[in-house]
């Protein structure tokens, strides 16, 4: 059966450093996926003289070739200032619209616990801004009649999502073998010329490597997965789907 996914982060590249290999697997097995960059990217330069405008627009065209590689065609940008995101009532409604637009069987995002990396890395808070607004807009508000009833004027019907997978967790406990698609991983994060050169290929080649190692696999990225719906509710709901379709 193929599913629809939703893939929420905070700035263009952040799903190529983090998940681009299972997007891969996903979409070759037939799942539709679609990526959600919630700020404008803006804050990708140091440089006095940048034109941020034009970053912008830059950005946006390196994240659109990124999931193409991964066989992705679908990508909304949300334009919230980079570098400044929090978790409001605006972006809750924002992503719960586009939640019950899109009807998604699963919902991916960062940990929005995860402040501390190892020793040698804070977490940008513009992830944990986007990925907690996620996880609410997910549930209860996608699903919720009473929450954001504007949209309802708009069209928006609820929506349960079934499954929420968050990356970057130190609680994961669920595996994706990407050992057939770590290439396209690779070329799908040196997309972003505006951020990364070569010398981050065999960074993320080492990570997933280290994380394969763990589960018996070449290269692996892992999830913490939230099952919202139980086993029978989602075999209901597939055969139900499968039926409307025969």
């Amino acid at each position: 059966m193929s599913l629809r996914i939703l893939v929420i982060v905070a700035h263009a590249d952040d799903i190529e450093f983090g998940i681009a290999g299972s997007i891969a697997r996903w979409t070759d097995e037939g799942h539709q996926v679609t990526y959600c960059i919630v700020t404008d990217g803006a804050a990708g330069s140091n440089a006095p003289d940048a034109d941020l405008e034009e970053l912008v627009r830059t950005r946006e065209a390196e994240q659109r070739q990124a999931a193409a590689v991964v066989g992705v065609s679908d990508v909304r940008f949300l334009g919230y200032p980079d570098g400044m995101l929090q978790h409001t009532l605006e972006l809750r409604r924002d992503l719960t619209r586009l939640i019950r637009e899109l009807k998604p069987h699963r919902v991916v995002c960062a940990d929005p616990t995860l402040v501390f990396a190892g020793n040698f890395y804070i977490n940008h808070p513009d992830h944990r801004a986007a990925a907690e607004a996620a996880v609410y807009a997910t549930f209860p508000s996608a699903g919720t009649r009473p929450i954001f009833r504007e949209l309802l004027a708009e069209g928006y019907e609820p929506h349960d999502v079934d499954e929420l997978w968050t990356m970057f967790s130190d609680h994961a406990d669920t595996v994706v073998d990407v050992s057939a698609t770590i290439e396209r991983k690779v070329e799908a994060l040196l997309c972003h010329r505006s951020q990364v050169g070569p010398e981050v290929a065999d960074m993320v080649r080492k990570w997933a490597a280290e994380e394969g190692q763990k589960h018996g696999y070449a290269f692996a990225e892992t999830f913490r997965v939230i099952k919202l719906k139980d086993e029978q509710a989602q075999l209901q709901t597939q055969e139900a789907a499968q039926a409307a379709a025969d």
